[in-house]
């Protein structure tokens, strides 16, 4: 019997190793609604399984889903350890407020580090928020006296760049937000990867081809099996009208533009794959209301995962 038990024993620790070792990503939710809840808004904290140099992907709440974390086990210590010391750098995807307010309002207690974003985002940043009459200048640039705790990095489209203290490294690709570009960022650990999106609409309704152009550049990485997951926003049910989006999507928007990526690898290729739907708006009858148009419009079988705040996805 003992040996039965450490037969057992030992083969639960190689699954458990195999389970591991297959993760590539660890996602910790720090905010996942799009609006409302101001305890709850656009922030996720990504790094490679097994390490603690995370990034930020968009910061609307910080210290309320920290301290879900650590009620979750997720982390340990303080809220303020946390921020200062695993959060590495901010990806902001647009300018606005649900989607930064976390990092403005902890700048005081945050460490060094770098804001990241593309040219116009970044500059609304500089002249809107970081100023003396909206909060305080923490930044290296814009108005006197600059307290230098903030570096803006301004990224370029389709560039990949190295993001320090990491190990990994993101590509920014523009995307269509009503009447403001907004940014999704596909994050390199080793050979995976996941591709997180700003919010946005559907190319149809948006007057644009940017989520065209996007899925080109990951569907390679669909057919190589090297992209983890998607992370992409749904923020209204399908009752509401096209004219009324302004940059968003729907259950039935979104499925559409999954069919379009569909067309450049294959439904078989899609079929498990990983999508984080992120943004849903309040009321909470709207979001039960997303998550049961998502679930039948779902032909595509694709692996629909609605993350919760403070609790960690591997990936």
């Amino acid at each position: 019997m003992v040996y039965l038990r450490r037969i057992a024993a030992f083969i639960f620790c190689l699954l458990s190793l195999r389970s591991t070792a297959q993760n590539s990503f660890k996602l910790v939710p720090l905010g996942v609604l799009g609006g409302a809840d101001e305890s709850n808004l656009s922030a996720y904290m990504l790094a490679p399984a097994g390490s603690n140099n995370f990034i930020c992907l968009d910061a609307g709440t910080l210290h309320a889903g920290i301290e879900k974390a650590i009620a979750n086990k997720v982390f340990s210590g303080t809220p303020e350890h946390i921020l200062r010391q695993y959060i590495k750098g901010y990806f902001i995807s647009h300018s606005h407020l649900d989607h930064l307010a976390g990092m403005v309002i902890n700048a005081p207690d945050d460490t060094v580090k770098n804001i990241y974003g593309l040219k116009d985002c970044l500059k609304v940043l500089q002249t809107h928020y970081f100023t003396w009459e909206s909060w305080a200048n923490f930044t290296d640039a814009g108005e006197a006296p600059a307290l230098k705790k903030f570096h803006y990095q301004e990224l370029t489209p389709g560039e990949e760049m190295a993001v320090p203290n990491t190990e990994m490294s993101v590509t920014a690709f523009p995307l269509s937000h009503s009447n403001l570009t907004s940014t999704a960022f596909l994050v390199k650990s080793k050979n995976s990867y996941v591709l997180y999106l700003g919010d946005t609409g559907a190319d149809e309704i948006e007057k644009s081809t940017n989520m065209h152009k996007l899925w080109e550049a990951v569907a390679p990485l669909i057919k190589s099996k090297t992209l983890k997951a998607i992370m992409i926003e749904t923020s209204f049910p399908n009752e509401v009208p096209d004219k009324s989006l302004f940059g968003h999507f729907t259950p039935k928007w979104l499925m559409k533009e999954f069919d379009n990526l569909s067309l450049l690898t294959s439904k078989d290729e899609l079929k498990g794959l990983n999508v984080i739907v992120t943004h849903l708006k309040l009321p909470y009858s709207n979001t039960v209301k997303i998550k049961q148009q998502l679930k039948a419009e779902n032909k595509l079988q694709l692996n629909l995962i609605y993350p919760q705040q403070g609790k960690a996805l591997n990936l």
